[in-house]
């Protein structure tokens, strides 16, 4: 885990949007007020994002979004949530979900103990603290030139990393090896990539076996919101296991019986 700071700080985040199927843009602004107030006071402050009190269903706005963020690696298997400010029951049965992994009430509703949870998990820079903008971007420094906008790519990548955090922790916590994630289209061109692929909208990254293997962490993909998942068997991916999100579902790892 890497060192945080220690005091009551001031929240200071840009939107970091998730846009399926690479379409959508991310806000490179501070977050705005929810348009739904949450009620409550979760009395502690994080230099990433503070929430200021309790959302359930029916909330709405950046709060929510924010949260939806931090647990899109629970979404059930094979399914994914949207990132988009509202509070509806995929969003609560992901939270809920997020909560029991954690030891907390499992109620689905986001108060202190939810928020604490997040908190001890993120650092300053809001990446969860066992992965790193660095580890998924390894063709640029500033995330330009794939198919949406820099701000974008590095939005959805790191939507992609709190996935693998989730994925991380239902696999005992093992160390995941990321060998590459966003890639612009020279850097995609470069290795051979497909035309279409989702690294060069920030979405994917290119797992090591790690202590799981190429399997363990393919069939473990299907429960954390990845909806393209390729692994051995599949042409190319022998040596791999790729993990995407994004629209559409294309799951192939043959070996793994996937």
């Amino acid at each position: 885990m890497r060192s945080r700071p220690v005091g009551f700080l001031l929240s200071a985040l840009a939107g970091a949007a998730l846009a399926f199927g690479g379409t959508a843009a991310a806000s490179a602004t501070p977050p705005s007020a929810p348009t739904s107030a949450p009620t409550g006071n979760v009395g502690t402050a994080d230099a990433c994002y503070t929430w200021s009190g309790t959302l359930q269903e029916g909330s709405s706005g950046e709060a929510v979004r924010q949260l939806q963020i931090r647990v899109a690696g629970y979404p059930g298997t094979g399914n994914q949530i949207a990132i988009d400010g509202a509070f509806g029951p995929a969003t609560k049965a992901a939270v809920a979900r997020f909560q029991s992994a954690y030891g907390l009430a499992a109620d689905g509703i986001a108060g202190a103990q939810t928020f604490s949870k997040i908190y001890a998990l993120q650092d300053d820079d809001c990446t969860p603290v066992n992965f790193t903008y660095a580890e998924l971007n390894r063709c640029n420094s500033d995330w330009s030139g794939g198919k949406v906008s820099a701000a974008t790519a590095r939005a959805n990548a790191l939507v992609t990393m709190w996935k693998l955090q989730a994925m991380r922790h239902a696999m005992g916590d093992r160390p995941i090896t990321v060998n590459g994630g966003f890639r612009s289209v020279s850097c995609n061109s470069a290795v051979g990539g497909a035309a279409n692929s989702r690294h060069m909208y920030g979405h994917a990254a290119d797992l090591g076996a790690g202590s799981q293997g190429f399997c363990g962490l393919a069939q473990a993909a299907r429960n954390h919101g990845f909806t393209e998942i390729l692994g051995p068997g599949y042409p190319g991916h022998n040596d791999h296991t790729h993990v995407a999100g994004g629209s559409g579902r294309f799951w192939s790892a043959p070996s793994c019986g996937i």
